[in-house]
């Protein structure tokens, strides 16, 4: 084959190539590129998630130009290749996070309660949540929440409180969660915890009328809030969970989740979780990566989901014959993500 025409069939986000244009137009519509993928800032190439574009820059097998240049003056947290080795020790004074004044908020999370959530005015648009879970049953395998926190997005502590679980408590795992039992012997009972939780983050809107866009109910964010919310057994809309365990960007290759302890030291550039672990501490881990992700700078687009209306038929078979005459730039231009990208919660702060 004419290496041109395999060049014409060349994808233009991920540079994978095909022999025949039909190929390539089955690529794009399954695949769901959009500009909302992590970027190589050197040659440009797209990537489903961080992990693979760090493979891509510095892994086993790494693109040769993109590595030296990497190497030379590309941030190894964010991944940003930055314009000089001085530009790039600037940045990293910024992009590296660490406790800074919260390590005593660490330390002492263990003591006091903080237990009076108020409804307010709406300024506090996303909070983030974290449990800490003893055990039951016979072999104290299953979790019973009993410590739960909750921060806002400056890491202020809004809520924070010992939880009397519902079942008895068989193991306390005092090594990792430094619980005894005395801490939930007057602990405020489940229920209440969860009635708290759910009228904040529903913040006086009924929750089957909370929107995914807008109005006044909060984003909760979370690492596995899925497990922390059956804990609690609370309820509240898929749309409005930010989870750091299943956010595509942060997941691995193989689209498993991370630990957060894995995210927080190769995204944010500390150490978390090390003996006696807080649920403060990872809250302010996930509200950190949030943030990060939220912050990134993406084009604009009017309707930015393949799930959109107006997108689906962008790539309908009926169309095939006008798609195998765009170009890859314009099979491009109409993918839309097939993931709810957080930099488009950053337009409802604006």
């Amino acid at each position: 084959m004419d290496p041109s025409e395999t060049l014409r069939n060349k994808c233009a986000s991920c540079y994978r190539q095909f022999n025949k244009k039909e190929h390539l137009v089955e690529h794009m519509r399954t695949s769901y590129h959009s500009v909302h993928e992590p970027i190589c800032g050197i040659c440009g190439k797209r990537s489903r998630s961080f992990e693979s574009l760090r493979e891509h820059l510095i892994g086993p097998l790494p693109k040769a130009e993109c590595e030296r240049v990497f190497r030379e003056r590309g941030c190894d947290i964010c991944l940003t290749i930055l314009s000089s080795r001085n530009a790039l020790r600037v940045h990293r004074d910024t992009c590296q996070l660490s406790y800074g004044n919260n390590g005593l908020s660490y330390r002492f999370a263990n003591l006091g309660i903080q237990d009076d959530l108020r409804i307010d005015n709406g300024k506090t648009r996303a909070v983030a949540l974290a449990c800490k879970m003893v055990g039951g049953g016979s072999d104290g395998s299953l979790d019973l929440c009993a410590k739960v926190c909750i921060i806002d997005e400056y890491e202020n502590i809004l809520f924070r409180s010992y939880v009397k679980p519902y079942l008895p408590v068989t193991n306390y795992r005092y090594e990792t969660t430094g619980i005894r039992p005395e801490y939930l012997e007057d602990a405020m009972p489940l229920r209440q915890v969860q009635r708290k939780i759910q009228d904040f983050l529903c913040n006086g809107e009924p929750i089957w009328k909370i929107r995914p866009r807008g109005g006044k109910a909060r984003i909760l964010v979370g690492h596995g809030l899925d497990h922390d919310l059956k804990c609690l057994e609370l309820e509240y809309p898929a749309s409005k969970l930010r989870d750091t365990a299943n956010y595509p960007p942060l997941m691995k290759t193989s689209k498993l989740s991370n630990s957060l302890k894995y995210l927080t030291k190769a995204y944010l550039g500390h150490d978390i979780q090390i003996g006696m672990q807080y649920p403060y501490e990872d809250c302010v881990a996930t509200m950190r990566l949030y943030k990060r992700m939220r912050s990134q700078a993406h084009r604009n687009e009017n309707y930015p989901l393949a799930t959109d209306p107006q997108n689906k038929n962008n790539f309908a078979s009926w169309r095939q014959n006008e798609l195998e005459r765009m170009s890859p730039d314009e099979l491009l231009a109409i993918s839309r993500s097939d993931f709810y990208c957080w930099c488009l919660d950053s337009k409802d702060y604006a």
